[in-house]
């Protein structure tokens, strides 16, 4: 009898105080700041928040708040309070504002202790304007036209060629071409040992970046750290490479180490051109490899589609030698291969 009530109070004690921390969560993130009551939400637990629910029900967490408590609410997730807005309309005004409207970019601590102090989203002021304008450069539209576009061409024909008649698993291959894709244009990597070796490590540093930043053995947060430093020494290497040689490579890198000799901005440092790459990377390839999925899906689900599809690009193609790639204006003609792009 002792034994069972002694196990009815523990039960009792957890759940006054689980209500007591919730409760206490709520008011410390819930009170009025600056004469202004912060939007409705739920905070979670303290230091865990509802990371727990986020990384388990993936867009449903937000589509679901949203019901709850309109385009605009309160979480806290991965180890930061967050207000999430989920009005277009208003997202694009504080876009275009930039600074003036009061709010400043950033990551969750995770991303930013694991991409570096100097990834674009955890700058402001006129250091994030020099970070932007070096990002610029890489992506205007000379070079798009002069490069980008018919080595990215040259580049997948090559690629795809070896998937002809054999099995692929579409999710592996998409990650597998995007980051291949970036590390061709970023430093001119090739397929091979360095470039797997990236590929471990990388996919390490994206699973820290979404974790709590809890740096215990073990943790992805400490494995994700870790994976950083593995990163920064092979870049560092290929840096140090790059400068021993008087060779030309036309690639992104040689972009960044040259910017600044002419005198017309300041240099970056090697510790800005390692976080810029790594952020290049991150930013790109989860989106670029989940959309290549998606597209080759919807193609597959929509025969007529995938017809339309073919007979744009052969008729594109008609004249040409299949060494040879298409150019920018191949590219704005392709008004269904845009049209499939922007669904």
């Amino acid at each position: 009898m002792s034994l069972l009530l002694a196990l009815i109070g523990v039960v009792v004690g957890v759940v006054v105080a689980s209500n007591l921390l919730l409760r206490w969560n709520e008011l410390r993130y819930g009170r009025r700041r600056n004469g202004c009551l912060p939007p409705p939400g739920t905070m979670g637990w303290p230091l865990f928040g509802e990371t727990t629910e986020f990384l388990k029900q993936g867009p449903s967490f937000m589509k679901q708040r949203r019901l709850r408590y309109g385009r605009i609410f309160r979480t806290h997730v991965l180890g930061c309070p967050t207000v999430v807005c989920m009005d277009p309309d208003l997202n694009r005004r504080m876009l275009l504002q930039g600074e003036s409207s009061g709010l400043v970019p950033g990551y969750p601590q995770s991303m930013q202790d694991i991409l570096g102090r100097n990834n674009i989203g955890a700058l402001h002021g006129s250091m994030h304007r020099f970070i932007r304008g070096a990002m610029l450069g890489l992506v205007h539209p000379a070079a798009i036209r002069a490069s980008l576009l018919p080595k990215i061409d040259a580049f997948m024909r090559s690629h795809l060629d070896g998937w002809s008649g054999s099995v692929v698993d579409i999710q592996a291959k998409t990650k597998e071409v995007t980051l291949l894709s970036m590390l061709r244009q970023i430093a001119g990597i090739t397929a091979g040992p360095l470039s797997d070796a990236l590929n471990t490590e990388f996919c390490t540093l994206v699973l820290g970046t979404i974790s709590l930043p809890i740096n215990l053995p073990g943790t992805r947060y400490y494995q994700g750290l870790q994976a950083r430093k593995k990163l920064v020494s092979m870049l560092q290497k290929i840096i140090s490479e790059r400068r021993s040689t008087i060779q030309a490579h036309g690639d992104m890198l040689e972009a960044l180490l040259t910017s600044g000799d002419d005198g017309t901005r300041e240099k970056l440092s090697d510790e800005q051109i390692i976080d810029l790459i790594m952020t290049i990377i991150y930013d790109g390839y989860e989106t670029m490899s989940t959309t290549s999925m998606m597209a080759v899906k919807y193609l597959s689900d929509h025969p007529r589609a995938l017809q339309e599809l073919r007979r744009e690009h052969l008729d594109i193609r008609k004249g040409k030698s299949p060494e040879e790639a298409i150019n920018y204006e191949d590219f704005k003609s392709m008004a269904f291969t845009r049209a499939v792009c922007h669904l």
